[in-house]
């Protein structure tokens, strides 16, 4: 029987609301649910791919994890070297001292830099806040770290005017390499460069998360690229995961008819393999006034009565022996053992 991996992050009932203000008294009308409820368990060592549309709340979630952002509920156990902690009960110390384990590579490589700054500069004042002190040695960690980007050192005392897109990318990859981190959340970190630029910084980091002992949070909304890092996916809907599954199970066996919709749109060149495309009506739903029942419904092609007024339990399901999750009335319950 395989081991259960090791749980480095345990997250449960996650929810990120943003209240929508009026009138002179400023006095809250209603809230965005951002992030609604999530649960989910990220593993040491894999790379957990999370996708869905723009406006799902993909990117609200990583921000929540790193608590850049005011976090409505739910618990965030991490696994540190020192004990298992909830992310939520630290104080604003303790929270800097565990952004030396988890960092992130944000979405824009041109507004993630600061211009007015060397390249040198950026990447010297995590290692001085946390701890090295030498000027020489913050020198040969940045030229080393550069190297592991596949950027030459002397690049350290340039600026980010100087580099095109990918390089300022790997720039943010060094950046969040320099505190040895054991968590990177990547939000949507190829999403703005070439399509050849991406397969660069792709195979760049798939390579670095051997060398450094690395797990990932790879968010995006690109489904061939979760398909090439990946080793989970978990689907996002309107704040919810819809769906989670080994990459390999989700791609030739979806669950949820909104994961059945994304892959039928994957651009696909060989027309023998082309599969049909399978359209959504309409919109997502608001996030403020989110529909009764599966918040799905008015766009899923396969909607049935109960679905309109009754949420579906998130569930574990076993599929041909593989361990699935998902929320959905439509599964067929005939080859998917239900646990």
């Amino acid at each position: 029987m395989q081991n259960k991996p090791e749980v480095l992050l345990r997250i449960r009932g996650s929810k990120t609301h943003f209240a929508i203000k009026k009138g002179v008294l400023k006095k809250t009308q209603a809230f965005v649910k951002a992030v609604d409820d999530v649960d989910l368990d990220v593993y040491r060592g894999e790379t957990l791919g999370i996708v869905g549309e723009s406006g799902c709340g993909k990117t609200t979630f990583g921000k929540s994890i790193l608590q850049l952002i005011p976090i409505t509920g739910g618990s965030y156990e991490y696994a540190f070297k020192d004990g298992i902690k909830d992310l939520r009960t630290l104080n604003k110390k303790e929270i800097d001292n565990a952004r030396s384990t988890i960092q992130i590579v944000f979405q824009d490589p041109y507004s993630s830099l600061n211009p007015a700054m060397s390249i040198f500069d950026q990447l010297q004042d995590p290692l001085i806040k946390f701890g090295v002190k030498n000027k020489k040695e913050r020198v040969d960690i940045i030229g080393k770290l550069l190297e592991d980007v596949n950027l030459p050192r002397e690049y350290m005392t340039r600026y980010p005017n100087e580099f095109s897109g990918g390089q300022r990318q790997r720039i943010g990859i060094a950046r969040a390499l320099s505190v040895n981190p054991e968590l990177i959340i990547c939000d949507e970190a190829v999403s703005a460069l070439d399509v050849s630029i991406q397969a660069q910084v792709l195979k760049l980091l798939k390579k670095l998360k051997d060398e450094h002992q690395l797990t990932y949070l790879f968010i995006t909304h690109d489904l061939s690229v979760v398909e090439y890092i990946a080793d989970r996916v978990a689907v996002m809907y309107l704040g919810k995961i819809v769906e989670l599954a080994k990459t390999e199970d989700l791609f030739a066996n979806p669950l949820h008819p909104y994961t059945k919709a994304l892959l039928s749109a994957i651009p696909i060149a060989d027309l023998a393999q082309k599969k049909k495309r399978i359209p959504l009506q309409g919109d997502v739903p608001s996030p403020v006034y989110p529909p009764s029942g599966c918040p799905f419904h008015p766009r899923c092609p396969e909607c049935m009565e109960i679905c309109k007024t009754q949420k579906p339990e998130y569930r574990r399901f076993e599929v041909h022996g593989s361990e699935r999750y998902a929320s959905c009335h439509k599964i067929d319950l005939s080859d998917v053992s239900n646990k």
